[in-house]
């Protein structure tokens, strides 16, 4: 059991002074309104498993659009107000191929400025590509342009606002979508290069007595309604002994997910994009904000199976076991196919080990907190856009041991370079493969190893629970020549 914290947020602790104690909403759509809570039902009947609209890129090149506005939408049958992507609460997939360019316009229609985020993706940080310290005008539009490499690693991705300050409003408010990059069925033996494809974007919203997502004082501990890919518990089916891609991706703006699928196992062959140098099979997936996996389901006897996020204890956050979907395995059954030992070669030159590299260089960073200021802090310090807290030189490779000084977990990121875990609180840690997202154990530490080979520029590191990240835990690395 995680000890408990005393929340930081004014907003938690004045949240929970005033409102009614609540056990489940049910399938419920979370209403927030004067220290109330209520619920209304979704439409009659179990939707189907929705997949999100699709962009696709054409002779190497993808061009989008995407109009960030406010606007009324519908969830579960019920109009919302939101800030989304082209008016859905789910944005675009984008999807393309390592090598390609994804030529993009940004339209702000909305009252406050924004950016974009292409998270895990490594491309440049800079100009019109992955620029976090770039800002979006309210009412302008402005171009991004990104360079996949052709040794990009296949897998899934997502975008999002990372306007600093109001990350966490507009990515709650729907501001978030997800990436594909091509090519992980290719890594697959030739038996399961043709099966079906799932994408599972979890998302939360709470909406004010007026139908609005909330937008101040998000408190990231009341009841929320638990949504994948915009809909409130769609059903799908499998074969029994079908196999299926799933691509798992937390694209909310704070909350925990562990899933878990009744009667079945998850196969990994990815994490956060990454094809792992060894598969496993795991009974649930723990996955902070910003965490994606891809996994294989095999289908197994027929009948009915709850996919479902877990109770989860966050130390801060308290998240109550809930249904995410409904699975039906039914139809003529298959033959299981073996499922792949490995994706990636751990020797890999460049997607590889690196537990017998050269470290360049070492240092430690302290995530923190203060109940009193409500502040969140890196090494004691809040985010400040114009200082650069570490400066690293191109084509080497460092050692960074992270520790978490609270009382509860942060999900550390960084842009544009992924990262080997080599140990968790001292102890060797076997990692499957690289990564972008690592929760910090309580009162404990991660140690790290980072390959900066590729971009010069400035990025930045955080923690992405978005609450946190807008209240100072984020800092600035510079990579120079």
């Amino acid at each position: 059991m995680l000890t408990r914290l005393v929340p930081t947020k004014t907003s938690r602790r004045a949240a929970r002074t005033t409102l009614p104690a609540l056990t489940s909403l049910g399938l419920g759509v979370a209403l927030v309104a004067l220290g109330a809570y209520s619920a209304v039902r979704p439409a009659a009947g179990q939707e189907r498993f929705p997949e999100p609209t699709e962009i696709v890129s054409d002779h190497g090149v993808l061009h989008a659009k995407l109009t960030a506005a406010e606007q009324q939408i519908e969830i579960a049958g019920t109009p919302v107000t939101a800030q989304v992507y082209n008016g859905a609460f789910v944005g675009p997939t984008l999807r393309l191929n390592p090598g390609d360019k994804l030529e993009l316009q940004l339209d702000d229609s909305l009252t406050d400025p924004t950016n974009l985020h292409y998270h895990g993706t490594h491309v440049s940080p800079s100009g019109d590509s992955d620029n976090v310290l770039r800002e979006v005008a309210a009412g302008t539009t402005a171009p991004y342009e990104l360079d996949f490499p052709p040794d990009h690693a296949p897998g899934t991705y997502w975008y999002h606002s990372h306007e600093h300050h109001l990350s966490e409003e507009q990515v709650f408010g729907g501001m978030s979508g997800l990436i594909v990059v091509e090519g992980l069925q290719d890594l697959l033996p030739a038996d399961l290069r043709d099966i079906q494809e799932r994408t599972f974007a979890l998302k939360d919203f709470q909406l004010t007595s007026d139908g609005h997502i909330v937008q101040d004082n998000i408190d990231s501990n009341a009841p929320t309604t638990r949504t994948v890919n915009g809909a409130v518990n769609p059903s799908l089916s499998i074969a029994p002994g079908e196999t299926q891609l799933w691509r798992l991706a937390n694209i909310g703006a704070d909350i925990w997910y562990q899933v878990a699928l009744e009667g079945h196992a998850f196969y990994v062959i990815g994490e956060d994009a990454n094809p792992v140098w060894q598969t496993w099979s795991a009974q649930s997936l723990v996955l902070p904000p910003g965490k994606r996996f891809d996994v294989l389901v095999q289908g197994g006897s027929p009948g009915t199976y709850i996919f479902r996020t877990l109770d989860f204890d966050q130390g801060g956050d308290h998240y109550p076991d809930t249904t995410l979907a409904t699975l039906t395995v039914e139809g003529t059954a298959v033959p299981p196919a073996a499922i792949p030992t490995s994706l990636y070669a751990q020797n890999d030159p460049v997607h590889g080990d690196l537990s017998s590299g050269t470290v360049d260089k070492e240092r430690t960073l302290v995530f923190s907190e203060d109940d009193s200021t409500n502040a969140f802090m890196i090494d004691g310090k809040q985010y400040d856009p114009n200082r650069v807290d570490q400066q690293v030189k191109l084509g080497t490779m460092e050692e960074w041991t992270i520790r978490n000084d609270t009382e509860e977990l942060h999900p550390f990121h960084i842009h544009i370079n992924d990262y080997q875990v080599m140990s968790i609180n001292g102890a060797p840690y076997e990692a499957h493969g690289l990564q972008d997202t690592i929760p910090l154990p309580i009162h404990g530490e991660v140690v790290i190893r980072i390959p900066f080979r590729d971009y010069t520029g400035k990025f930045v590191y955080h923690c992405h629970i978005l609450n946190h990240e807008d209240n100072g835990m984020m800092g600035i690395v510079e990579v120079v020549p």
